[in-house]
This record gives structure tokens, sequence and C-alpha cells, in this order.
């Protein structure tokens, strides 16, 4: 079997137990990244309710980037850690509007995709896993995104080598999960990194995928 096949049988093994992620339909790209933003750190219910209390007080993003510091972090005070969200996101709504003269992202969807992360990456404080993440849910491209839970159940699984940390282990997934697999091997071990393969007491009898665990087996 080939390293690629392997990985195809551990979705398919991963989503045979726990389910199947549903394709996310594209979303705006801007949309995507303040989201992301606003993500860090939080509860996904957090998060989202500071998103529609942003979206319902600045009806489109060029109202929030004349908007103040102080009224942004009043309107996502809720995602917690409201200060230093707000100065993430004006940063990035003027960023992208001194470049473009609108803040919008739209126009990335014409790009190749090392064109199209370049151009996130040099927004401030946009790092690879941001990047990435508006990338593949928002334009559905075939990146794959490295958080905390695919970073572990990875090294654990002994795709990647864990020295390599998480910033390094975007490239080095990208370069052996196959692009049709990419949203659903993300989608499927960040699930298992929540319900199973915990950080602590990973629950390893559990797991549909055991027997091919470099940790559950060394």
């Amino acid at each position: 079997m080939t390293q690629a096949e392997g990985i195809r049988a551990m979705v398919e093994r991963i989503e045979a137990a726990i389910g199947v992620a549903e394709p996310r339909p594209p979303s705006p790209v801007l949309d995507t990244l303040i989201a992301c933003i606003l993500s860090q750190h939080t509860s996904d219910a957090n998060s989202g309710r500071a998103y529609a209390t942003l979206a319902a007080r600045y009806p489109t993003w060029a109202e929030a980037a004349e908007a103040s510091e102080g009224e942004i972090e009043a309107a996502i005070r809720c995602g917690g850690l409201a200060k230093n969200k707000a100065r993430a996101i004006l940063k990035v709504l003027n960023a992208v509007r001194d470049a473009d003269g609108v803040p919008d992202l739209e126009h990335l969807r014409t790009m190749a995709d090392d064109d199209a992360r370049a151009y996130l990456l040099r927004l401030p404080g946009v790092g690879p896993k941001t990047a990435a993440i508006v990338l593949c849910f928002a334009m559905g491209r075939p990146v794959l995104p490295v958080d905390t839970h695919v970073f572990r159940v990875s090294w654990r699984l002994g795709l990647i080598e864990r020295r390599l940390g998480e910033a390094r282990a975007h490239e080095a997934l990208g370069a052996i999960v196959p692009s049709d697999l990419v949203y659903r091997f993300h989608v499927c071990l960040v699930r298992l990194g929540r319900s199973i393969c915990r950080a602590s007491k990973p629950a390893c009898t559990e797991c549909p995928i055991s027997d091919m665990c470099r940790f559950a087996h060394p």
C-alpha cells in the first residue's frame, strides 16, 4: 500500500466511524478571514456570536474599516480577546483597502494557489494556518489547514515528525495528502482529535485506525 493509499484508507475508516463531512459551500474570502481571526483562542459558539454582532453593526467591511478600534472591540467583546482581535481586524481591513482600494478579497479567486497564499501571508497577522483555512474553506482549494488537532493526530499516526511543528507541517502534509482528500482529511483529523485522539489520555482502544497508528503501536 502506498502512502497515499494508506491516507485514503485512514480517512475512509474515520468517516465510517464518526461520519462523513458535508462539503462546505464557498464563502466570501474576506468574511472567512475575519471569522478566522475571531475564532482564535475561543469556542466556535463565542466566535460565531462575535461575528454575527460585528456583521449586524457593520453591514459592509468598508463601514467596519472606518470604525475605531474601540468600536470594533465593543462589537466583538463576547468572543474574547476583543482588544487584540479588534486591532488585528482593522489592520487587515486597512491593508486590503490600501492595496486594492476597497476591503475585498474576491480577486484572490483568479489567482493560483501559491499566489493567493502569498498575498494572504503578506497581510498583517496572517500566518500559514489562517491562509490555508481561507484557501480551503472560502475558495475550495486543495490547501490543507493544520491546526493543533491535525498536527497532533498526524504525528501520532507517523505521517510527520513531531519536531516539525505546526507551521512547517502545512508543507509536509500538503505534499503527501492527495489533493482530492484535503478537506476530508482535515475534517476527519479535527473530529478524531477532539473526540478520541485527545491531547491528554487519547482513547486508543476506541480509535477506528489504532492499528495504523505509530503512537498506539510504537
